[in-house]
């Protein structure tokens, strides 16, 4: 429920704190003393469209804040976790600023979000019913949403299976249609992925390949240098040469051992050359075993220089590096994949659409099952509601037609009524008075109202056009629909003002030569002043208390005894 509003330079409230109990709350006032400003703040706060219109005059900000107290469901708690907002006490506080400048500043626990993420937010919290509401029954592109909200429970797992279905069907269509209109360009990048999938394939490049490859060609193509330089090394360490230098390092190595035991410095002096000594004659040893086992080969080395050589053209082709083209080859892979390969035709894609749609068709059967029995029990509680009413004499009915498949099934639903016996039914939109609209309304959201989730639920003057008798049947239905989730209602009827459960009243004043809009709550004694205010205009006579008293009275007898 809402627990708490905060207005603050917003229209004509500099200020305002309200705070709601649960059950039936009523606001009402004079014409234009901001009833209705009240449930604007509450949708922005539930992700209403903000304007710089709302923002007071001669300030540059407007600032609103509600307080909610939530029951989490599972719907409710998923967007919350995508959101990434923590719910502490089952609490929400939702907090909005609407700047001059554009600025538009929307908190909810203290977590950024923006008016996308509030408004899917808000339309688990508060349902809001203007007076013109009822432009839902007018319009009957919209009675099919009716008719699954009523279905919910039931139809929630099948509409999900039948939209992952038919989005299935429409993006294997599209895919067909696609093909159809544009054949040659199909078939033509089909052949270019085919042909850099089988060059890519026979290459079989691997990764670090290219590096390898360079460094065998460079020893391969220097082949007469490196052999050169092996030899002549070798000649200088133990050749023929009259000095060579293992020769020389021996001679400086025996000159070092006869006086190395004179002293610890010339050992060591005989202990380093002896080392480099050893060490030289290893290496000799090696380069003359690396020197003997070269061989020339003419056939490898041509065999890496074209291998680089393809290398470097399928780079050029397809990436700067052997990963890169790796990595391209993988896509086009993929892309042909998706394709349906070189094998699949046109005539293998039609027939995959057949069977997408034949699913999807047959999960749509089970909507229309569902909807149809839906629509049965919804119209006998419609006609149960509509005898309390006073439209006992109206039959309800839901008339079915079907269409090609769409994004809710193949149905198309439009809500008809008879209003009089002897009269055909005919379609709601057409022949329904202003009052008969409102009172189907009324009987839709009495009976949503149980299951529907929400925390609040608030009217705006729906009870508009209609009197007498009606206006109290009127009144009781928005009474028990405040046994299920809170009531904020605003209105002009006595009969509705007298069952609420808690009575606001909204009046403008001149402070300081601006007018303001104050929100007080009524204690008994003046909530009869009020209704008597409601029933005979502004002069207060003792006739009119009385019969706001009785009203009053009536009212409450009225509730104790439904309850």
């Amino acid at each position: 429920m809402l627990q708490e509003l905060s207005i603050q330079n917003f229209a004509i409230i500099p200020k305002l704190n309200i705070s709601f109990e649960p059950g039936m709350t009523v606001l009402t006032g004079e014409t234009g003393a901001g009833k209705s400003i009240i449930i604007d703040a509450v949708g922005l706060l539930t992700g209403g469209r903000g304007s710089q219109d709302y923002i007071r005059e001669g300030t540059d900000t407007a600032i609103l804040q509600g307080l909610i107290d939530v029951e989490p469901n599972t719907a409710l708690s998923a967007i919350l976790d995508d959101l990434g907002i923590k719910l502490e006490d089952n609490q929400l506080l939702i907090h909005r600023e609407l700047h001059r400048n554009g600025r538009n500043v929307i908190r909810v626990n203290n977590t950024l979000v923006n008016a996308t993420a509030l408004k899917l937010l808000g339309s688990h919290l508060v349902d809001i019913h203007g007076q013109n509401e009822h432009q839902a029954l007018m319009q009957p592109e919209q009675h099919l949403s009716l008719l699954d909200e009523f279905a919910k429970n039931k139809i929630q797992l099948v509409m999900t299976a039948y939209s992952q279905a038919y989005t299935k069907y429409r993006q294997l269509e599209d895919a067909y249609h696609q093909r159809q209109a544009d054949e040659q360009a199909w078939a033509q990048r089909l052949d270019m992925l085919s042909f850099q999938s089988n060059e890519l394939n026979e290459a079989g490049l691997e990764a670090g390949e290219e590096e390898r490859l360079e460094t065998e060609y460079q020893e391969l193509s220097n082949f007469q240098d490196v052999l050169t330089a092996l030899s002549t090394a070798y000649e200088a360490l133990n050749g023929e040469w009259e000095h060579n230098g293992l020769e020389t390092v021996a001679t400086a190595m025996g000159e070092l051992e006869d006086i190395e035991e004179l002293s610890p410095r010339y050992a060591k002096l005989t202990e380093s050359v002896r080392g480099a000594y050893y060490e030289l004659q290893e290496a000799s040893s090696e380069i003359l075993t690396v020197r003997d086992g070269l061989e020339f080969d003419e056939e490898r080395l041509r065999f890496v220089d074209d291998r680089l050589n393809l290398i470097r053209s399928l780079e050029k082709k397809y990436g700067a590096t052997v990963e890169d083209v790796l990595e391209h080859q993988k896509n086009v892979d993929m892309e042909l994949a998706q394709m349906g390969g070189s094998e699949q035709s046109a005539a293998a894609l039609a027939e995959e659409v057949q069977l997408a749609k034949k699913e999807a068709s047959q999960l749509a059967s089970q909507l229309h099952d569902i909807r149809s029995h839906a629509a049965t029990s919804l119209a006998k509680q419609i006609h149960e509601q509509l005898k309390d009413l006073y439209m006992e004499k109206a039959i309800f009915s839901v008339k079915f037609a079907q269409q090609r498949l769409s994004a809710t099934g193949f149905d198309n639903v439009e809500f008809y009524i008879q209003t009089n016996l002897g009269e055909g039914a005919k379609p709601l939109a057409k022949i329904a008075s202003g009052g008969e609209l409102s009172r189907m309304m009324l009987a839709m959201k009495t009976i949503f109202s149980r299951e529907q989730g929400v925390t609040s639920i608030i009217f705006d003057e729906v009870d508009t056009g209609v009197s007498g008798r009606v206006a109290q049947a009127i009144a009781e239905k928005i009474a028990v629909i405040g046994r299920y989730s809170q009531v904020l209602t605003i209105t002009h009827l006595p009969q509705v003002a007298a069952i609420a459960d808690h009575h606001f009243f909204i009046e403008k004043q001149v402070v300081g030569e601006r007018t303001e809009t104050t929100v007080r709550q009524l204690p008994e004694n003046q909530r009869i002043d009020e209704l008597a205010r409601m029933l005979s205009g502004n002069e207060l006579t003792s006739a009119a208390k009385e019969n706001a008293r009785d009203l009053l009275k009536r009212a409450h007898d009225n509730k104790n005894s439904k309850e």
